[in-house]
C-alpha cells in the first residue's frame, strides 16, 4: 500500500521554481530517506505534504486520501519532528509531551499512558520534571521527538532530527527510529549525515532543483554511478607530470591532489590498487597510508548532483 504519493508537484516563489514536477512514491512500512543539498526542495516538499504550503500544480495523496488543509483525519495520523526544536520553555518535559499529545488525543487517561510511553521510549525518565532550558542538546532533541510521536502516528516526518547532538544521543535516536519502524510506522527521514541514511533507510531519493534525480535502495543507487572504487594515498609528493600520468592509468576517471593527499576515483575493475601501487613503485615514489573504499552514498550523491551534501 502506498503511504504517500506525490504526482507532478510544482511550487513557485515568483520566478523561482522550488518544486519542478516532483514525483514521489513512499510505501507503507518504509524508512524513506530524502537527500538533497540546501535549496534542493526537501523542506518545501515536506511543507506541501503537510498542507502548510499551497502549491501551483500536481497532487498529494497520503494514506490514500487527497491531502488538503482541512484533512484532519489524515493529519491525526501524522507526526512531525522538524530540525528546529519546537517546545515550550515554561513547561516541563512531561507537560510538553502532554500538550502536543493532547492536540490529537482528548481522553486524559489514554493521553497519560501515551505520554509515559513516549518518555520511556526516548529515555527521558529521569528528566520528566525538568524544563527544556536545563536539558543538553541531545536530550532536547529527544524531547522534540517524543512530542512528535507520542500520539502514535502511522506516518512520521523527521527533518534532520540528529543535528548537533552527541554520539550517544544520536545512537539512541537512530535506535528509536528503527524500533518505531518495526512497530509499523512509516518514516520520511532527511539528514546531512550519509552514514545515518545508509544505516537506517530502506529506500532513498536524491533531490536537487526540486526534482528527484535518482531513487532506490542504497545498493541500487550505488550501482547507478561510475565510481566503483576510491583509492586515497597519504603523504605522497607528486609532480604535475606524474599526476597527469596517473590520470591516464586504466579505469581512473578523476584525480584530486591536495596537501600531499592523492585521491583517485576509478570505475569498477579488479586489481585497481595493484596497478596504482605498481606505478608508484616503478617511479620510486614514497608514500604513507593507503585506503581503498567501495562506493558510499556520498559518492552517489556527489556524482549525481555534482555537489557535496554539506554545501
Amino acid at each position: 500500500m502506498s503511504m504517500v504519493t506525490i504526482t507532478n508537484l510544482v511550487k513557485r516563489y515568483g520566478s523561482l521554481v522550488a518544486l519542478d514536477h516532483l514525483n514521489l512514491e513512499i510505501e507503507e512500512g518504509e524508512i524513506y530517506g530524502l537527500l538533497g543539498p540546501n535549496g534542493s526542495g526537501k523542506t518545501t516538499a515536506i511543507n506541501c505534504m503537510l498542507a502548510i504550503l499551497k502549491y501551483d500544480k500536481g497532487s498529494i495523496r497520503i494514506m490514500d486520501k487527497e491531502m488538503k488543509p482541512d484533512c484532519y483525519e489524515v493529519k491525526r495520523n501524522i507526526g512531525v519532528v522538524m530540525q528546529n526544536v519546537a517546545v515550550f520553555e515554561q513547561m516541563s518535559v512531561w507537560e510538553n509531551i502532554d500538550y502536543f499529545c493532547g492536540l490529537y488525543i482528548r481522553d486524559k487517561k489514554r493521553r497519560q499512558e501515551l505520554v509515559e510511553e513516549a518518555i520511556q521510549f526516548v529515555g527521558l525518565e529521569d528528566f520528566r520534571k525538568m524544563r527544556p532550558k536545563k536539558l543538553s542538546g541531545g536530550l532536547l532533541r529527544r524531547l522534540n521527538i517524543a512530542c512528535g510521536i507520542a500520539h502514535k502516528p502511522k506516518l512520521i516526518i523527521m527533518d534532520e532530527p540528529t543535528v548537533a547532538v552527541d554520539p550517544q544521543s544520536r545512537n539512541k535516536i537512530l535506535e528509536g527510529i528503527l524500533e518505531l519502524n518495526r512497530q509499523g510506522t512509516t518514516i520520511i527521514y532527511t539528514s546531512h549525515y550519509m552514514e545515518e541514511v545508509e544505516q537506517i533507510c530502506t529506500r532513498i531519493a536524491i533531490m536537487d532543483h526540486g526534482q528527484v534525480l535518482a531513487t532506490g535502495t542504497k545498493e541500487e543507487l550505488k550501482s547507478m554511478i561510475k565510481t566503483g572504487e576510491t583509492i586515497t594515498i597519504e603523504a605522497v609528493a607528486l609532480s604535475e607530470e606524474q599526476l597527469a600520468q596517473m590520470g591516464e592509468l586504466p579505469h581512473v576517471f578523476q584525480v584530486t591532489y591536495e596537501e600531499q593527499v592523492l585521491k583517485l576515483r576509478l570505475s569498477g575493475a579488479k586489481h585497481n590498487l595493484v596497478r596504482i601501487l605498481h606505478y608508484l613503485e616503478e617511479k620510486d615514489i614514497a608514500f604513507g597510508r593507503v585506503f581503498s573504499e567501495l562506493p558510499t552514498l556520498n559518492d552517489v550523491f556527489l556524482e549525481i548532483t555534482g555537489k557535496e551534501l554539506r554545501d
